[in-house]
């Protein structure tokens, strides 16, 4: 079970490391396209937000605490800091990166809480896997030339 408190944690750092830039690139986005960018950055960074605190209870319905800390998600994530301010759309290529990343951390949970007989948090897990990819469209829509 503690390689499934473990994927459910990296899961959950992902996840806020996602919405931090998210919300960081939402903040700082410029262009000619910037209020597109705009709304587009902010409806992920929400839906991020929402399914923090549910991911948080996971961990906790397996036994263990949940990371809550910079430095705790810091240890966990996948997903690099960004310090700078790129241009509108190497933010959504990097985005789109961070976000395939989460996908594959949600996969090796889902494969952990299958193991394991969790069905509900396999469920779930399946359920963000789906979210995720509707960001990873949206992204990959963004970045299309015509």
């Amino acid at each position: 079970m503690d390689d499934l408190v473990k994927e459910t944690k990296v899961v959950m750092a992902n996840n806020f490391a996602l919405y931090l830039k998210a919300h960081n690139y939402h903040f700082n986005v410029e262009g000619p396209d910037f209020y597109q960018y705009h709304k587009l950055l902010e409806d992920i960074y929400n839906e991020l937000w929402q399914a923090h605190d549910a991911i948080g209870e996971h961990v906790r319905a397996l036994g263990a605490y949940a990371p809550a800390s910079f430095s705790r998600y810091s240890e966990l994530t996948e997903i690099d800091d960004e310090v700078k301010v790129p241009e509108a759309l190497e933010m959504i290529r990097r985005l789109l990166e961070d976000n395939e990343r989460v996908i594959g951390s949600l996969y090796r949970a889902y494969e952990r809480a299958e193991a394991h007989q969790e069905l509900g948090l396999a469920n779930f897990f399946q359920d963000r896997i789906d979210v995720h990819k509707k960001h990873s469209w949206m992204l990959r829509s963004t970045l299309k030339r015509a």
